[in-house]
């Protein structure tokens, strides 16, 4: 059986993200042949094109954890309406310098949870276009704009509530799906990003 090392992002640097308890609910429901590792985002400067030449060694760790995954998650909240800055930052330093963006071709999905009826289906679509034009391999079904409450997500991990496990784990199941399908078009992903 193959093993799909899966790169993930949290989009939230909150001590009590609960987009970091929804990615461990994930994990804990993916399939067995995925492994996941984070790639952080706290510590990056803010990107200017001033560093194009000589990248800093918090950016240069970015662009190597996701050339090391084959696949890229995206577990983000939504921030007045839209992705929160800090993961806008990672996206635009592993998108550079022009003619390395590290997200050519990759693999993706993008998923999120927030308190409120929508589940960050703005914050989500605002992450899509950036995507897009970083030519990503979008998985597009099923969105997943996930309601959090304390009483589904009770801590460590487990999601109490039956439906909506089934579904995160039928969403992990078809991310697997769609990395299968994108690494059989593309079987040498890394050596075409450009």
């Amino acid at each position: 059986m193959t093993t799909f090392k899966v790169g993930y992002f949290v989009g939230s640097l909150s001590s009590t993200s609960i987009n970091r308890e929804l990615s461990k609910a994930l994990i804990a429901l993916a399939p067995d042949d995925l492994e996941f590792t984070e790639i952080p985002i706290r510590e990056l400067p803010l990107y200017s094109p001033d560093h194009d030449a000589a990248y800093p060694p918090e950016a240069v760790a970015l662009k190597e954890a996701i050339q090391r995954s084959q696949a890229i998650l995206f577990v983000t909240p939504e921030y007045n309406r839209s992705i929160p800055g800090a993961l806008k930052n990672a996206i635009d330093w592993a998108s550079r310098p022009w003619g390395q963006n590290s997200f050519d071709h990759v693999p993706t999905a993008v998923i999120g949870a927030s308190i409120g009826a929508i589940g960050t289906a703005l914050a989500q679509q605002s992450l899509r276009a950036v995507l897009s034009f970083c030519n990503a391999r979008q998985m597009t079904s099923p969105e997943a704009y996930i309601k959090f409450t304390p009483e589904t997500f009770p801590g460590g991990g487990r999601v109490a509530d039956e439906s909506t496990k089934t579904f995160l784990a039928t969403y992990m199941a078809e991310f697997r799906d769609h990395i299968t399908r994108v690494l059989t078009v593309l079987p040498r992903h890394d050596a075409v990003r450009t």
